[in-house]
């Protein structure tokens, strides 16, 4: 068996793009799984999804992104013939919402290979094998998914621009400490949009008018960085006004839509203490802050107002760890 958490950006999104920091949390309490178990003899490698109603042969295919991830982490573990394997599949997380459904897949599956060979990977490990994965599938990841993803620990993220002709830099990733726990309820719009879109119109705007973008960039920038000292403080009351901050910004950047601005109001008129799209936008979910009391009325005021589903979690203390040295 192997699993991995869903992830959720807390604040920072579109700007991360052009150089700014942006906070990533991992969900403990919503998961993909994957299970390994030996297949018949002579029936190769073989994927069930149940969330997708899906079956296939990874023989079949070899050079989709998720099966050559599962043949070169085979090849790693375990050199030499193909096994016959069957690979069980399920996942919580929304398909394209932004809360790392692909990478967590992903992660599980590797775990679960690892440990049916007896092995356990380091999560630096995992981690760059997913990343690989993630630049078949997307090109240019961020690295954020993986990482958040592979060490389930928050973290602080910088990608810093790239200068002239020469390489972008690598990434800077730093844990993110978190003093006091605090209850977030995710809302589900149901709409499924692809990163790609809103980021590729985003960056048409910001070709168009790169002064006034570069200007709400900054100031996505100047809430990330007061979010981080709430949440090394441990001030969660004066998190919630910075979160609904950075939606507003987020509106004024173009990745809003209707049904992620109805459930922020709705979150809002409910009591959360802050609330706020996650991820690329023009759907995928929204986040709000709640109190343990609060959170069942909000979540009924979500489900009400339009929410396909509605997760709560808590987001634990963390200390922070020595910095991921890899994407």
């Amino acid at each position: 068996m192997g699993s991995a958490p869903a992830k959720l950006i807390l604040c920072g999104e579109h700007a991360v793009v052009y150089g700014r920091p942006a906070i990533a949390l991992p969900l403990d309490g919503i998961r993909a799984r994957a299970r390994v178990r030996p297949g018949p003899p002579q029936s190769g490698v073989v994927v069930f999804a149940s969330s997708l109603r899906r079956r296939w042969c990874v023989a079949d295919d070899p050079n989709t992104p998720l099966n050559e991830l599962i043949l070169s982490t085979i090849g790693q573990l375990a050199p030499g013939p193909l096994p016959d394997l069957r690979i069980s599949i399920r996942s919580g997380i929304p398909i394209a919402s932004g809360m790392g459904s692909g990478a967590a897949v992903a992660t599980a599956i590797v775990r679960a290979l690892a440990g049916s060979f007896g092995q356990a990977l380091p999560a630096a490990a995992v981690s760059s094998m997913v990343y690989a994965s993630e630049q078949r599938f997307h090109g240019t990841p961020s690295g954020i998914d993986n990482t958040v993803i592979a060490f389930e620990q928050p973290i602080w993220y910088i990608r810093p621009p790239a200068v002239g002709d020469a390489a972008r830099p690598a990434p800077i990733i730093q844990p993110a400490s978190i003093a006091a726990p605090f209850t977030l309820l995710v809302g589900d719009t149901g709409v499924r949009s692809p990163t790609r879109a809103p980021v590729g119109e985003v960056r048409a705007r910001w070709q168009a008018s790169t002064t006034a973008y570069n200007c709400l960039f900054d100031d996505v920038a100047l809430l990330a960085y007061r979010i981080r000292d709430c949440l090394a403080a441990g001030t969660i009351s004066e998190l919630g006004p910075l979160l609904s901050q950075n939606h507003a910004l987020l509106q004024q950047i173009g990745v809003s839509s209707p049904e992620l601005d109805t459930l922020v109001a709705a979150a809002m008129r409910a009591g959360a203490l802050g609330a706020k799209l996650s991820g690329a936008g023009w759907g995928g979910v929204m986040l709000a802050l709640a109190t343990p009391e609060t959170a069942p009325r909000i979540a009924y005021a979500l489900k009400a107002a339009g929410a396909r589903r509605v997760f709560e979690t808590t987001v634990a203390p963390y200390s922070g760890a020595p910095a991921p040295d890899t994407v």
